[in-house]
């Protein structure tokens, strides 16, 4: 079973070890070739610790033990220094988005642990032979088969939502490790299940007042982020038009040319992504290189869709196909990739997520109360904090679906999640909810010559009068069209231009703001992609009705009506299917 598990998270690029104990404890691990020893065993070997991520207070640790004279080869060694000093509260004071666990032989236990917002996924299957857990659902699947199934009721909340609620997932007996959990497994079978941390602490604190906010975030944003690109050369910045990669490279403080920065780019036109982000490179005296969505992508495509479904377990679809090219493209700058992620919801407290409007005639009758029920649980789980929905719910069930796909490619890293920084976002004041203020306020203290550099939506610290609105206005204008000529194409619009589809007057329209257009490339480009697919689906749940599939397929194709976002879901149901269920080195 253990090397079944391990075989299905392994790549070509990677190595395995494993271990067997006698009291029933059975673990493996991956590790990509030329990354740092995950695993540390004490000296006395009882004492085994595995761990699966990032602790950006490592330094500080590293620091503290060697005042009193103590080296390390390894990060694993450090940190399972800080258990044998400090017990399971080290746990506590671990910052990043990590999973790992404690084989404990003196104290005949297994400690199973994530970070405090879930982004260290840990799958789990209770099963009459007791508990498994993996960081993939993948080896989960292929060490059970009688796994291999869809939940009506997570695939009624991924259509709806994107996403998977309630650390279920979409695999009915397979749940999630819980964000800040700490579990204990005894020898004797028990199973304690606890949380470490919980946002309570945080939503207590006093609000601060507006001027004394903004002076905080800057001071602790100036000592964070040296923390996330260390490693000098290894390092790339993944540069927006937006707000929050701009307050990074302003405080990044590196020397001429030593953060290489890059933006995705689309076939029309440079982005405004691009414009700025390259403009934003040049004020820091750091190199700007374009990753542009080349014509080799589509015949890419169907290799990349299938790619992303298996490296997300399902969680991204298809459309996570463009990212997997674009971060493989970036890998050959650095390994790791510095953004902006999670910044608005963070510091403005964008919630990314809510219940799509769908038609229900697509859907087969059985299958409609579980797309009715998605919303009402939606509506369940968001009832309370905001920010505490969006960083300890929002962040492992919506936001994990393209950064698995990211982090199986290269190490993406963001300081918006630091536990600091999260911590000090509880303390917005009233007055700045929502505002760019503090972000626009704390990149030109560290940058001066960004504050005049407007952001992809013409917002600058000091806007000016009466241009500044104009162009406002014009950006806003201009990202609703991209939409509506896009994914967002209602049916009536799709009517009316059809006559015009040979003048391509989506070239328009397209690539002011975003570099990829499914819409037009289902029409055009990836058309007979679908031609070889069984798109039927008949041996998944009968969610749709009866000769949808194809009929949706066809009546995009010809340009009849927009079904984008469907054929997005269908093809990621035929991926799971093909990918996670059979895939072709399973017996």
């Amino acid at each position: 079973m253990v090397r079944a598990m391990g075989q299905a998270m392994e790549t070509p690029a990677q190595t395995r070890e494993c271990t067997a104990d006698p009291e029933g404890v059975r673990l493996a691990w991956v590790q990509r070739a030329g990354d740092a020893e995950c695993a540390a065993w004490n000296s006395t070997r009882d004492v085994l610790l595995v761990f699966h991520g990032r602790d950006f207070d490592l330094e500080e640790k590293t620091q503290a033990a060697r005042a009193r004279g103590l080296t390390f080869q390894t990060e694993a060694e450090c940190l399972l220094h800080c258990y044998e000093a400090e017990g399971e509260a080290f746990v506590t004071k671990l910052n990043g988005r990590f999973s790992g666990l404690i084989f404990d032989r003196r104290q005949g236990k297994v400690l199973l642990f994530n970070d405090r917002f879930g982004a260290g996924r840990v799958y789990v299957r209770r099963g009459p032979d007791g508990l498994s857990f993996a960081s993939e659902a993948k080896a989960l699947l292929a060490a059970f088969p009688e796994l291999r199934r869809v939940d009506p009721r997570g695939l009624g909340e991924f259509f709806s939502l994107g996403c998977v609620l309630q650390d279920r997932t979409l695999y009915p007996d397979i749940a999630l490790l819980p964000a800040g959990s700490l579990w204990t497994l005894h020898a004797d079978g028990r199973v304690e299940q606890r949380r470490y941390f919980s946002p309570t602490s945080w939503e207590e604190q006093t609000k601060l007042a507006p001027e004394e906010f903004c002076a905080q975030l800057t001071q602790l944003f100036s000592r964070i982020v040296p923390r996330y690109h260390r490693e000098a050369g290894a390092v790339a910045m993944s540069m927006t038009g937006g707000l929050d990669s701009r307050m990074i490279l302003a405080w990044a403080q590196a020397g001429r040319g030593e953060l290489p920065c890059y933006t995705f780019g689309g076939p029309y036109r440079d982005c405004a992504d691009v414009r700025i982000a390259r403009r934003l490179a040049g004020l820091a005296a750091q190199p700007h290189r374009t990753i542009p969505i080349g014509p080799d992508f589509f015949p890419q495509f169907l290799a990349l869709a299938g790619r992303t479904v298996e490296l997300s377990d399902g969680t991204m679809d298809v459309s996570g196909a463009v990212e997997l090219y674009a971060n493989r493209l970036a890998k050959d700058i650095a390994p790791i990739r510095l953004t902006g992620n999670y910044g608005s919801e963070i510091l403005r407290a964008n919630v990314a997520f809510r219940p799509r409007p769908l038609d229900a005639s697509l859907f087969a009758p059985e299958f409609r109360p579980f797309l009715a029920a998605a919303a009402e649980t939606y509506r369940a789980e968001a009832a309370m904090h905001r920010l505490s929905f969006i960083a300890f719910k929002q962040v492992p069930w919506h936001h994990h679906a393209r950064l698995s796909v990211e982090a199986a490619v290269l190490e993406p890293r963001s300081p918006f999640l630091d536990n600091a920084l999260v911590g000090l976002a509880y303390r917005t004041p009233a007055e700045l909810q929502g505002s760019p203020v503090p972000a626009l306020r704390t990149t030109a203290a560290g940058n001066p010559a960004f504050a005049p550099v407007p952001t992809d939506r013409a917002v600058r610290l000091q806007p000016v009068p009466v241009l500044g609105s104009i162009a406002h206005r014009w950006q806003e204008f201009t990202a609703k069209v991209e939409y509506a000529w896009d994914y967002g194409m209602p049916p009536w619009l799709v009517r009316g231009v059809r006559p015009l589809r040979p003048l391509r007057p989506e070239r328009l329209f397209l690539g002011h703001h975003k570099f990829y257009h499914f819409r037009t490339w289902y029409r055009e480009q990836l058309s007979d992609a679908f031609s070889s697919l069984p798109i039927e689906l008949s041996h998944l749940p009968a969610c749709y009705a009866a000769g949808v599939p194809r009929r949706m397929v066809e009546q995009h194709v010809s340009g009849r009506t927009n079904h984008t976002l469907d054929l997005h879901r269908l093809l990621t149901l035929h991926f799971i299917d093909r990918q996670l269920f059979h895939p072709p080195c399973s017996n």
